[in-house]
Formats: C-alpha cells, sequence, structure tokens
C-alpha cells in the first residue's frame, strides 16, 4: 500500500501576499505542512508540494518535498483543490492507494491527529475523512433586519444546544481512486472530530496570520 501527503501552494496570494512563504515561528509556512507530514513517515511513503511559484518550490525542494509544477490553467483563483490533487497523481508513477490533503494555509496541527486519523480511515475502510469541530456558538440569520435563532431557541442556554459541527480544514484523507474522479469527500466521508485550539487557525488575512503567530508562540515551543 502506497500513502503520498500532498501541500497544494499557490503562489500570488491577494488578500496576504506571499503568504505561503511567510515565516511563522521562523519556518516558513509551506514548511509547516511539510514538517507535519515527515513526522507520520511510518506509513506517508512521500511528499509532494504542487505549486506554480519559484519561491514556494525552492522552500518545498529545502524541506525535502518532491515539487510538482503546476500548470498555469490549474492555478487560478476559481480553480478548485481537487484538480492539483489529481494533476499530481496523474505526473508520478507508480500506484498510490491514499492522498493526504494538508492545506499550507493550516499549518498548526495537534501531534497526533493525522496518525489517529488515519487507523480510523484504514479500520474502517473508509474512501474519504476529514476533520470537523463542534460549534459552540449560538447561529442565526438576519431577515428583514430581524435575528432568526438557527440552532437554538432565543434564552436557551449555549450548553443546551443540539451539537453542530464545522469542517476544519486540518486534513483530508482519499482514496486515489476517488481524487482521481475529482472528489476529495464523498457523500459518506467519515468526520473525524477533533477539537483543539488549531481548528481555527485557516490563514487568509494579516489578521489570521498573527493569530497563528500568537498561538506559535505560547504553544508550540
Amino acid at each position: 500500500m502506497k500513502n503520498i501527503a500532498i501541500i497544494p501552494a499557490r503562489g500570488g496570494s491577494k488578500r496576504l501576499p506571499n503568504k505561503n512563504i511567510l515565516l511563522l515561528g521562523g519556518i516558513p509556512l509551506i514548511a509547516h505542512s511539510i514538517l507535519y507530514a515527515q513526522k507520520n513517515s511510518n506509513f506517508i511513503d512521500e511528499i509532494y508540494v504542487s505549486t506554480d511559484d519559484d519561491a514556494i518550490k525552492k522552500i518545498a525542494l529545502e524541506y525535502g518535498a518532491i515539487v510538482i509544477d503546476r500548470p498555469d490553467y490549474l492555478s487560478g483563483d476559481l480553480e478548485p483543490t481537487v484538480s492539483a490533487l489529481k494533476h499530481v497523481l496523474e505526473s508520478i508513477e507508480g500506484n498510490v492507494d491514499n492522498v493526504v490533503l494538508l492545506q499550507a494555509t493550516n499549518p498548526l496541527r495537534p501531534q497526533n491527529v493525522l496518525a489517529a486519523a488515519f487507523e480510523v480511515y484504514q479500520k474502517g475502510n473508509y474512501d474519504s475523512l476529514f476533520t470537523v469541530s463542534k460549534n459552540y456558538q449560538k447561529l442565526g440569520k438576519i431577515v428583514n433586519n430581524t435575528f432568526v435563532p438557527f440552532n437554538y431557541e432565543l434564552g436557551q442556554r449555549s450548553q443546551d444546544l443540539e451539537p453542530l459541527f464545522f469542517e476544519n480544514g486540518l486534513l483530508y484523507i482519499a482514496k486515489a481512486s476517488l481524487i482521481l474522479q475529482e472528489i476529495i469527500m464523498s457523500e459518506n466521508a467519515f468526520p473525524f472530530e477533533v477539537n483543539s485550539i488549531f481548528d481555527h487557525v485557516d490563514i487568509d488575512t494579516q489578521a489570521d496570520f498573527e493569530y497563528a503567530e500568537y498561538l506559535f508562540e505560547k504553544l508550540c515551543h
């Protein structure tokens, strides 16, 4: 069985320029996911970075990843992530059984969550898995300038809410055959619950990056 990790990382970020190579704790953002995959080398056989950017490519190679040059037609803002994953699979030799997707913008992850998730994925014989976290907020919609509760009744205590979950982006696992069909999460993908302060780190803006810096300084030393 061959398992690979793929880290897609385009250049040209608009809201936070060059975000994938910004230094977080002295380490380029893209490198955090590479290092995380390397710590799971007992079941991850190869680590690939898909990029269209020379600076990202240079850093990825320095940290020991294999780089797949992403063509321009797969590098647009509206291009789905699965296109890059499929391109990697079509660009490498040999059969791949499972793909672990690690997003560069989610650089902070609980240390053992990938190993635990992969074990569940294998034992359950799932075709895909993704991480979720419980939401504790009282959510609602605004209709005609009126707040309409969505997951609670006015006056209800937070601890009595029916649990809702959100896709936190920490990691995804899927069969390579599914990726080749341009699917990352099937309809019966297993939702692997993770509850960590890192669940809310998804870097897209300067404020997101500063929050990640704060958590890294407090929790990752």
